[in-house]
């Protein structure tokens, strides 16, 4: 059964800071809008550019590779983790509900809004990506905050999507890194050759 708490409609305390956002990115150069929207779009490519640059580095450096070969499945289990809690929730998007003109083509009803998929996805990645490379973190911990950011100017998402998306995906991240981590530890530990006593 599904939870409607948050499908009724308009209502939200950010409504307005939606519907301004809305606004000023009518107001903005083209050249702009233009760039955010392709980096809403196609941004978390970087995320899996970074993930294959985190492993070029682990393995040149000689560190430990299966941490760094774990990355896209924590992405993945949260990306689905975060998904069932759009489906339970069933939150209808901003420029379904709202009397604005997104930047771009509002998602079809349905497509639901809470949290941002991109923002749970980006978040996951740079916690991920944190984890065990620091340079590449402070490179995807950015792009990260601009991706959420970027699924309100275009309109798809209320700023609260986006927020509770960067939440649950650096929470989900860290987790499920660790774990990772662990799995990775003990896999290691049991394929070491072991020592006899020593006599």
């Amino acid at each position: 059964m599904k939870h409607r708490f948050l499908s009724a409609g308009p209502g939200f305390p950010d409504d307005g800071l939606y519907a301004g956002v809305t606004r000023l990115a009518h107001h903005t150069s083209a050249a702009v809008d233009s760039g955010i929207s392709m980096w809403s779009e196609y941004g978390l490519g970087l995320f899996a550019t970074l993930m294959i640059i985190a492993w070029w580095r682990a393995r040149a450096a000689g560190r430990p590779q299966l941490p760094v070969l774990a990355l896209p499945a924590v992405v993945v289990l949260a990306f689905l983790a975060s998904d069932v809690v759009k489906s339970w929730v069933s939150e209808q998007r901003p420029c379904q509900v709202l009397p604005v003109t997104p930047l771009d083509p509002c998602p079809p009803l349905g497509d639901w809004s809470f949290p941002s998929n991109h923002a749970v996805i980006a978040a996951a990645a740079a916690v991920a990506l944190w984890s065990v490379d620091r340079l590449l973190g402070w490179i995807a911990a950015p792009a990260a905050l601009l991706m959420a950011a970027s699924r309100v100017w275009i309109g798809a998402h209320y700023p609260h999507d986006a927020l509770a998306g960067l939440l649950a995906g650096a929470i989900l991240g860290a987790l499920l890194t660790h774990a990772a981590k662990q799995v990775a530890a003990r896999y290691a530990f049991d394929r070491a050759p072991q020592r006899g006593p020593v006599r």
